[in-house]
């Protein structure tokens, strides 16, 4: 299978995913202290699926989608052909690898992403967690705060996404899910990376119950 879609063909499949994640879904986005600008951000969620870049994706208004790419495992999404089509072709998604090799720089990729203006859908925790629990955030997003700090950092929560396809099920439930948009935070003058990444976190945690 081809990795390249035709524009018109990339916009009907995207049409067709948002429509397909609203009905399992509902995608219901919450905006508390952050107005969906069309500003450049770092969107930064807690992370309990494969589907929660999708879920953040089909939750932003399409203005906003047009100029945020979500970050993508490279090992998972390119494992077969169809996601590496879709996340290529729909959702200009960003790879990174998980495994750090020598010599090279997982940041890199996001780090042009940025360079270029482009927004990014970033899960901290690096690894899926289990619901509720929120696993502490790797230094990636310290590392991008202080290279970009006229980017602006908005902190998300993803509800119940993880019940739409838990594991071991190939066929989604359908679930109302939502996602909750926080107030944006930026590293604090003289901020350690641990006190940052653990700040990030909490900001995140906090929108559990909003």
């Amino acid at each position: 299978m081809k990795t390249a879609l035709s524009p018109w063909a990339a916009k009907a499949l995207g049409w067709f995913l948002l429509q397909l994640v609203r009905v399992l879904t509902g995608a219901q986005a919450r905006w508390y202290g952050c107005p969906p600008l069309a500003e450049q951000r770092i969107y930064f969620a807690n992370h309990q699926s494969h589907a929660d870049l999708v879920m953040i994706w089909a939750a932003l208004p399409q203005e906003l989608r047009a100029i945020t790419r979500p970050v993508a495992a490279r090992d998972y999404w390119t494992k077969s052909p169809l996601r590496q089509w879709i996340t290529t072709a729909v959702f200009n998604a960003v790879y990174v690898d998980r495994e750090r090799k020598e010599d090279s720089d997982p940041l890199e990729p996001l780090e042009a992403a940025l360079e270029r203006g482009d927004s990014i859908i970033l899960f901290p925790e690096g690894t899926r967690g289990d619901g509720d629990v929120v696993q502490p955030f790797k230094s990636g997003l310290f590392s991008l705060a202080t290279k970009f700090p006229d980017v602006v950092l908005v902190p998300a929560w993803i509800d119940n996404i993880q019940r739409v396809m838990p594991k071991g099920e190939v066929v989604p439930v359908p679930i109302l899910c939502s996602v909750t948009f926080g107030a944006p935070i930026r590293v604090q003058p003289g901020e350690e990376r641990r006190a940052f990444l653990d700040r990030a976190r909490a900001a995140v945690i906090a929108l559990r119950d909003a």
